[in-house]
């Protein structure tokens, strides 16, 4: 198990959201936190700290009017903290390699794979001949809808017809490095984790993966850690101090650790 952290990035800014509440238009989302530093100042951050494996993830379209403001953002991170971060948001076959390039370790794809609610075995294919299997993680973020957990695409907003179950993992893993897995009903509420998410992945446990989604306090790590038998990663996002929230880099580290 390892901390893995985040920098999101909305309307040119580093910020915390309520993942349910984005909207792409007019580019609303409810914020817990808008940060007074650019990203570069978080990446930096990590990798002082050794923390490796945290995301990047671009919250705007390329249609916005502020995507290239999100973009530049990113790419400032990237070159704080070149091979200790991955990123996502708008990731293709054709921009993939430009982010690498740049410094990510990995790319994070969701959407360009899972096109009009279903896999996309071309794309897929097309993605991992280009940056190979060792530099994909493929995103899984999911919502809770009629008794099970499906992938939503699209920046969390549209249900695909694909459950985040055994099935899917297995078929996926043979294409990818790593999963993020974003349980985006609790994202940004620091309410709790999706027990019930996490029990289903530590109960697989065939490739890393990293959930996201409720870590309010440290008893959520140690949950995390139980029903994931210490095999699933962990991201902080709005209850973390750097984001105005109450729980410290170091004593997650802590907690990990022991």
């Amino acid at each position: 198990m390892e901390f893995r952290p985040c920098i999101d990035i909305h309307n040119g800014k580093v910020k915390q959201i309520v993942g349910s509440s984005l909207k792409d238009e007019n580019d609303r989302a409810v914020e817990n936190f808008v940060a007074g530093h650019e990203a570069d100042y978080y990446a930096q951050y990590y990798k002082d700290r050794g923390i490796r494996g945290g995301h990047i993830i671009l919250l705007n379209p390329v249609s916005s009017e502020y995507y290239e403001a999100t973009r530049a953002q990113a790419m400032k991170a990237l070159g704080a903290y070149p091979g200790g971060l991955q990123i996502g948001g708008g990731i293709t076959d054709a921009n993939a390699r430009d982010y690498l390039d740049a410094g990510a370790s990995h790319v994070i794809v969701t959407s360009f794979v899972f096109k009009d609610g279903r896999i996309n075995m071309e794309n897929l294919e097309r993605l991992v001949k280009v940056v190979g299997k060792e530099h994909l993680v493929l995103d899984l973020s999911c919502r809770w809808k009629d008794d099970d957990y499906y992938i939503v695409t699209d920046r969390w907003q549209k249900f695909t017809e694909e459950k985040v179950d055994e099935k899917t993992l297995d078929m996926l893993m043979n294409y990818c490095d790593e999963f993020l897995i974003h349980a985006v009903d609790v994202e940004g509420k620091s309410q709790g984790i999706e027990e019930k998410l996490v029990r289903r992945l530590g109960e697989w446990n065939k490739l890393p993966i990293t959930y996201a989604g409720g870590v309010h306090c440290y008893e959520d790590i140690e949950v995390l850690k139980q029903y994931g038998y210490g095999k699933i990663h962990v991201t902080v996002g709005s209850a973390l101090d750097l984001f105005g929230g109450h729980m410290t880099t170091d004593k997650i580290l802590e907690y990990i650790k022991e």
